[in-house]
């Protein structure tokens, strides 16, 4: 609910034009007045008076203001959570015949800015991200239970980000119960989700058609680097005759052996070690690889690291290319979000270059239907993928 007509936060034509270009962000730089609460939902008008919309306010945030309608008379009540939710849910139907984990709700993607929720069975992972979103939480969550009628509803509120908003980070169960352990099941895979204790909300949901993908093409001797808890691993393993899943965490690893039970393979070596190492003594080895995948964790967490990031993404598609068989496939992928696409491109050209090898480019990937991508909102896009072939 809005609170009260001095709630209004008027912005600078700068921060208007923001809105109308398609993005839902102002920043405080850009906000003439400010609100007179903290935090919560208020109206937004420019500075000659013109009505802009209803947007969620964080006071301490650099994001100011994040637009949840462009109808400054917008009533945002239980019904209209209920209904922004029930569009995000809706959208995603068709994914529930091929797993049941999936992002029911994608932020700013789905007009429902700094909210995650995903889904693990019947149970529901959810992380508010601003302060503004906080101060509506009983209505937010209210309208989830009622959409999508969960087992439970966790807040896993621990994303550093939240500091920025001047909130606490926590774990909470908001309503229900949700268990430690959560099966997952993905296009005849299953794995062990910890919807309390794992990365993100629980497991990395946003590469599930990428494995899939490689998993149906995968054959020979596979190699899946940075395989954390094995999610890729396990696709391969379908097809492959071998499988070394590769990661540097043994406690990952315990877990990955504990999926690959769970699906009863048994054609899965898991080796502790360092990637780059791993690559460069396999490359002075003469190995060979049929079917590869290069699924490392964020290397560009920051602007600043974007050079040195690149140079080592640029490393290990290049040995890895170098490791292919002939006729080998190769899925490389990175969730860095300061690297571009194109400079994703640009980094796995560079590398094909340099491995004296003719790399061919049979498909670029992005982000699944449950993770859209706003043209106009950059931020909500971070996967890039690419499924290459040796030719040679």
């Amino acid at each position: 609910m809005i609170r009260t007509s001095t709630d209004e936060a008027v912005v600078s034509a700068k921060g208007a034009r923001r809105w109308e270009r398609g993005h839902p962000w102002i920043f405080k730089s850009d906000v003439v007045r400010r609100p007179a609460c903290a935090a919560g939902v208020v109206r937004v008008a420019d500075e000659r008076g013109k009505p802009r919309g209803v947007a969620l306010w964080s006071a301490r945030s650099e994001i100011s203001l994040r637009l949840l309608d462009a109808n400054a008379a917008a009533r945002v009540d239980g019904a209209w959570w209920r209904a922004r939710v029930r569009a995000a849910f809706d959208r995603r139907a068709a994914l529930a015949d091929d797993a049941n984990a999936y992002r029911i709700i994608h932020g700013e993607a789905d007009a429902l800015p700094s909210l995650i929720c995903d889904k693990y069975d019947r149970w529901l992972v959810l992380q508010l991200m601003s302060a503004g979103l906080e101060e509506v939480r009983a209505d937010v969550v209210d309208a989830i239970v009622d959409v999508v009628a969960p087992a439970g509803v966790l807040a896993r509120n621990d994303v550093p980000l939240r500091k920025k908003e001047g909130l606490s980070l926590t774990s909470d169960l908001l309503f229900g119960e949700v268990p430690e352990v959560v099966d997952v099941v993905e296009h005849g895979v299953r794995y062990r989700a910890a919807p309390w204790q794992g990365q993100k909300t629980g497991a990395f949901l946003d590469q599930r058609e990428n494995r899939a993908l490689i998993g149906s093409r995968a054959r020979g001797r596979a190699l899946d680097c940075f395989s954390y808890h094995g999610s890729f691993a396990l696709h391969l393993a379908r097809k492959a005759d071998t499988v070394i899943a590769l990661d540097s965490s043994a406690a990952a690893l315990e877990r990955a052996r504990d999926n690959a039970a769970l699906n009863g393979l048994r054609n899965i070596e898991f080796l502790e070690a360092n990637a780059f190492d791993f690559l460069k003594e396999r490359e002075r080895a003469r190995e060979r690889f049929d079917t590869i995948v290069l699924d490392p964790p964020a290397f560009a967490k920051t602007r600043a690291s974007l050079p040195a990031a690149i140079r080592g993404y640029k490393e290990i598609n290049l040995r890895a290319m170098r490791l292919l068989s002939p006729g080998g496939l190769l899925f490389t992928a990175s969730c860095s979000f300061h690297l571009t696409k194109p400079l994703f491109l640009e980094m796995i050209e560079a590398a094909a270059a340099d491995s004296g090898r003719r790399i061919g480019l049979l498909e670029i990937r992005g982000q699944p239907l449950d993770h859209p991508e706003v043209l106009t909102i950059p931020e909500t896009g971070y996967i890039k993928g690419a499924l290459l072939e040796a030719m040679d």
